[in-house]
Order: C-alpha cells, then structure tokens, then sequence
C-alpha cells in the first residue's frame, strides 16, 4: 500500500538521488507556461518519474499536481506521454510544460504616477501609454498596481488594505483601459467605493468621453456604431465585429454600442497628402478593445493601432518619404480617455474628472494641424 503523504505532500529536494541530470527552463510562453526539460544522464533503478520531480520542483508543485500534469500529457519523456510511475532511465528527456509560479504579493515599483483626484473612497489617475492596469500572465512587475502599491508603501498603506472583488492581483480595480491607451481611471480604497463604482459601471450610469485621432475623413458629424463584439476566431488576444448568431465564427458575441462625434477634420496633410480626423468617442457598453474594433470596423482605424489596420505615424511619412520612418510622431494607439462622469461613491454627488492629453497625442495634433494649413 502506497504511503498517502507521498501522494499529497510535495517531498524535498533529495541532493545525492543518484541522478545525474541537465537542466533546462525556457523563455515563458505567452498563454502563461514555462517550458523546463531534464536530460538524465544516469539514474537509479526503480525511480518513479512523478517522485524524482516531486523532489527536484520542491514546494513549487506539489506531487498530487505533477501526477495530474503527466496524465495529460504536459509532462513527456522522450516525446511520449507516459504514467507517472514510470521508471527513469538513463538517457531519458523528460520535457514539462508547467505554469508560471505566480507571485505571493504584490511588489511596489517606483513608476511614476499622475494623480488626477484623491479622497478616502477613491483614487484617479491619468494612466501612460505603456502600462499595463494589472499583473498578469507573463507581467507580473511593471504594472499601474505595482506603481499604486508603490504610492501607497510611501503614504504609510499597505495595497494589500484596498478592496478586491477576489481577483488576484487587482486591488481596487474597477475598470481597465488598455496597455497603450492612456488616460484617466477610477481605484477603489474603500469598500463602499469598490461596490457603489462597479454598480454604477454594470448599470451604465458612468459616462467616459475618449478623443482619438483615426486614419481618412470620416463622412459623418455624428453618428452611432452598433455592431457586436467577439473573440477573432484565428488571432489570440484579439476582438472582431460579427453577427450575433456568431456565424461563421463558433463563438459568442456581445453587445457594442459607441457613438461618436467629429471635432476636427485634416485634409491634405504635408506633400503626401494623407488625411486624418479626431473624434471623440462615448462608449454606451465596455467590451474589451471596443473602440479599437469598432473605428477599425467603419474604416477608420486609429492611428498607431497596428492590431486593427491603423498604423504608426512619422513625419517622412507626412513629408511624403514613405520608404523610412523618420521622426516619429505617435507610434502607439492614439486613443485617450479624457474625461469620466459618475456620482461619488460616499455622496452621491455628481463627479466629473478630466486629464489633460499625453505630450504625444498633442505634438502629433500640433504637426497634423501645421502641415495641414499647406505647410510644405
């Protein structure tokens, strides 16, 4: 009869096993997985390949997991799915797909931050282009919550103290704005805050005004995109607009409903003579990339959003030197959130917050607006 703490319990590195070995662990992959291969070089006899690892991972796995890993074939020796009984040889590869051991706290990291408003509920910043809003899969530092964990550790509060909704690693999140779209966003500090804020989001009573500037002329002054959301169904990470039966695609759609308004058309820009407009954009719902994929969608992508047919802008572009990319302009999606409307989670009194935009965004404008007026 097997020893039931053997199957439960995760033993400890033994460092004369007998196995002589190589070891390997590759890049992280993107969906959240490390890669770690073991070459034994020599071993002894009756070995079982779930003990050896159990011993050589340590605490990061424990036995119970490895044993459910080799069943389903993201552990292989010599490219075969085999039992976790197996006896190791020498000569044996044993190659692992295991996930990323994620972080037990959060660490502070002195990123700069924008403060917009603060009180005891809440906290809004103007968030920057490259940041994003929380750790995650293969971004566990580097975050807009490392760089809150960090303000707060030097305003004596721990992060540890806001509130979650209990998703790890997102104290106070309420809502998200994507890696390079920059602009302002709500924190929950308390409770009430954290509760109230989301109601008014999951009702629609919070109102977000975002300005973008998007590739060609857009016809109309004003109008509404309403055209559901869903997963692309060949590209990770990725959104599309599809009808609501999800056809041709087998995947689920949801509502999406923007309205926008024309503020400014360019016409003629520089020797190239490309075209421009900025727009603000009013979401009614808040899918994921939504206006990414809706300007995208009415052939007016924003500029800088590779991802979905817009493209970074450079002055040899304007200049009409397509053939280098000289003097860059604004590289990222030029899409900013500069205002947001809701009521104040304690008071209820009506609250607007704005933030002002990023250097880029208004450099690109300036440029736009100067080689508009026939400067060339």
């Amino acid at each position: 009869m097997s020893d039931a703490r053997d199957n439960d319990q995760p033993q400890p590195p033994e460092p004369d096993s007998g196995l002589e070995v190589v070891e390997t662990a590759a890049e992280a992959e993107a969906d959240g997985l490390r890669h770690v291969r073991i070459d034994i070089r020599r071993a002894l006899p009756g070995r079982r390949l779930d003990k050896y690892l159990s011993g050589r991972l340590g605490k990061d796995v424990s036995r119970t997991a490895l044993q459910s890993y080799i069943r389903e074939g993201a552990v292989t020796v010599n490219d075969q799915i085999v039992k976790p009984s197996y006896k190791i040889t020498a000569g044996d590869s044993i190659d692992m797909m295991l996930p990323i051991i994620k972080p037990q706290e959060i660490p502070p990291e002195p990123i700069p931050l924008e403060i917009v408003y603060e009180d005891d509920d809440l906290i809004a910043v103007n968030k920057q282009a490259n940041l994003i809003v929380h750790p995650a899969r293969g971004n566990w530092t580097g975050t807009l919550v490392n760089a809150l964990a960090y303000y707060f550790k030097t305003n004596w509060r721990d992060i540890c103290e806001l509130p979650d909704s209990g998703e790890a690693f997102r104290p106070g999140i309420v809502h998200r704005l994507d890696r390079d779209t920059t602009g302002v966003m709500l924190v929950a500090k308390s409770e009430l805050a954290l509760w109230r804020l989301g109601w008014q989001f999951e009702h629609r009573k919070i109102t977000k005004t975002y300005t973008a500037i998007v590739h060609g002329l857009m016809p109309l002054d004003e109008d509404v995109i309403d055209a559901p959301i869903g997963k692309h169904p060949k590209i990770r990470e990725k959104y599309a607009v599809h009808r609501k039966t999800g056809r041709p695609y087998p995947v689920a759609t949801k509502e999406a409903v923007t309205r926008y308004k024309v503020l400014r058309r360019l016409a003629n820009v520089g020797r190239s003579r490309m075209s421009f407009t900025l727009v603000e954009f009013y979401p009614k719902t808040g899918r994921t990339h939504q206006l990414r994929v809706h300007a995208s969608f009415i052939g007016h992508p924003i500029v800088g959003d590779k991802m979905y047919g817009g493209g970074p802008l450079y002055r040899s572009q304007l200049e009409g030197r397509h053939d280098v990319a000289e003097g860059p302009l604004i590289i990222r999606q030029a899409l900013h959130a500069h205002t947001i409307e809701f009521r104040h989670p304690r008071t209820g009194e009506p609250m607007t917050l704005q933030a002002p935009w990023p250097a880029d965004f208004a450099e690109t404008l300036e440029v736009l607006d100067t080689y508009a007026k026939g400067a060339d």
